[in-house]
């Protein structure tokens, strides 16, 4: 059982100040266990953030930063895939943002007729666009093999100046994505929503691209991604977040202390904004097995490490 924790800890102001308020008796005592990894140290401004990074190296895939192939692996079919995600665009005077959250009350419905709308443009440019759900479509091309791009969990709720693909193959995905803004800001699905009170689809945004290995790798127990310290974290809920780091720890990191009780194999990995740490169940030397016996730091400062 390998547990993948993303949002383990960010760099917000407001998050430093809710950790030692964490109460955490399971993780503590899976750390007492555990053998710490090499630490994977990087900044809040990579491509890819570290649970995408830590995924990757799990599944035996290539780790380059924007270049994680998410999209091929979710379609899994041959060429090169991207998701596209159409979204909300926050136009302010000095910058653009994205929406914090998935666009609300967006109906399959609204979803197919908008792609059925954009599709004939993207295949002008050599892309094939297939829905998958309301929030997320896969899109096929050439141009997605080497092009990196922004995970999605980088751009929610931030402004998308420093997130925007700049190499020389994106120069006509952002002609595209002009192009799609003024498509969809007339578009009959938008007065719709308008006139329901739900913001209106204005663009889209890119990610998952690169290239995987071939044959891919083979895998019996990929990790289990513990999600549910996302949302809060995206959205700056402090007070939410210390509350689903308390039900995780209840939950799926007793799981995990229950399986390493009955002999089976456990690994967890823990990942902030910047860096992820993973913890493998390996012979300890006899010194550290002695001083976890009298207990070990709480959880909350290896967590800031992250």
């Amino acid at each position: 059982m390998h547990l993948l924790i993303p949002f383990a800890f960010c760099s917000s102001e407001g998050c430093a100040p809710a950790l030692p308020t964490l109460q955490l008796p399971q993780l503590q005592k899976l750390l007492a266990r555990l053998t710490p990894e090499p630490l994977d140290a990087g900044d809040e401004f990579s491509m890819s953030p570290p649970h995408e990074r830590a995924l990757a190296r799990a599944l035996g895939l290539p780790v380059q930063d924007g270049l994680i192939a998410l999209a091929t692996l979710q379609a899994r079919q041959s060429g090169h895939w991207a998701f596209i995600t159409p979204c909300h665009w926050q136009v302010g005077t000095h910058h653009i943002a994205m929406s914090g959250q998935a666009l609300p009350d967006f109906p399959e419905q609204e979803s197919q007729t908008l792609l059925a709308a954009m599709r004939p443009y993207f295949e002008e440019d050599g892309i094939a666009l297939h829905y998958e759900q309301p929030n997320r479509w896969l899109a096929c091309g050439d141009i997605f093999n080497d092009l990196p791009t922004a995970s999605l969990d980088r751009v929610l709720g931030r402004n998308l100046e420093n997130w925007m693909p700049r190499s020389p193959a994106a120069a006509n995905l952002r002609r595209l994505q002009n192009e799609m803004q003024m498509l969809l800001y007339t578009h009959p699905v938008n007065d719709a929503r308008a006139a329901r009170g739900v913001p209106p689809v204005n663009s889209f945004w890119l990610s998952g691209t690169g290239a995987l290995p071939q044959p891919l790798p083979a895998l019996e127990h990929p990790p289990i991604i513990v999600n549910s310290l996302r949302d809060a974290a995206l959205n700056e809920d402090w007070a939410a977040w210390t509350q689903a780091w308390a039900a995780l720890d209840a939950t799926e990191c007793a799981a995990l202390l229950a399986a390493l009780d009955r002999g089976e194999p456990g690994q967890l990995t823990l990942c902030g904004e910047r860096s992820a740490q993973t913890f493998n169940l390996r012979p300890q030397p006899f010194l550290k097995r002695v001083m976890n016996l009298f207990g070990t730091q709480p959880p909350s400062n290896l967590l800031k490490q992250l």
